[in-house]
C-alpha cells in the first residue's frame, strides 16, 4: 500500500536509481546514485533527506542505502513502467537513447490503474 503523500518524479527516480544499482552491485552509497544519475552529490543528500523523511529509504552507519518496503514497492513499479515504456518505443522504432529519456518521462505520468491495463493489453496482443 502505497504511502498518501504523492512522490515528485525526481523522488522516484532517485529510488529506482537506488533499486536498479542495488541489482548490480549490492550495496549502494550516495556517490553511485550521483555517478548514475549524473546529478552532483549535494543533488543527492538533499533527496536522500528527503526520502528518509518519507520513510522511502534508509541509510546505515556505513552510509549505505537501503529502501524499505514502502521505497521498494514504489522504486518497482516506477523500473517497471520505464522498462516497460522503453520496450515499447524501441519495438515502435524510436531510437533507444530517446526511448530511454522519454520512458522516463511517461512513467511518471501514467497511474497506476492506466498502466495495468495498458500493460494487460499489450500482454494480450503478444
Amino acid at each position: 500500500m502505497l504511502p498518501d503523500k504523492k512522490l515528485h518524479a525526481s523522488g522516484e527516480d532517485y529510488l529506482e536509481a537506488v533499486l536498479v544499482l542495488q541489482k548490480k552491485k549490492g550495496m549502494v552509497r550516495s556517490v553511485d546514485v550521483a555517478r548514475y544519475m549524473e546529478v552532483s552529490k549535494p543533488s543527492v543528500c538533499h533527496a536522500v533527506a528527503t526520502l528518509k523523511a518519507g520513510g522511502f529509504l534508509t541509510m546505515d552507519e556505513d552510509f549505505f542505502l537501503r529502501l524499505t518496503d514502502i521505497g521498494r514497492e514504489v522504486a518497482e513499479q516506477t523500473y517497471e513502467k520505464h522498462c516497460f515504456f522503453t520496450r515499447l518505443l524501441v519495438e515502435a522504432g524510436v531510437e533507444p537513447k530517446t526511448a530511454e529519456q522519454e520512458a522516463c518521462c511517461m512513467e511518471h505520468v501514467i497511474s497506476e490503474n492506466s498502466f495495468r491495463h495498458l500493460k494487460q493489453s499489450m500482454d494480450k496482443k503478444k
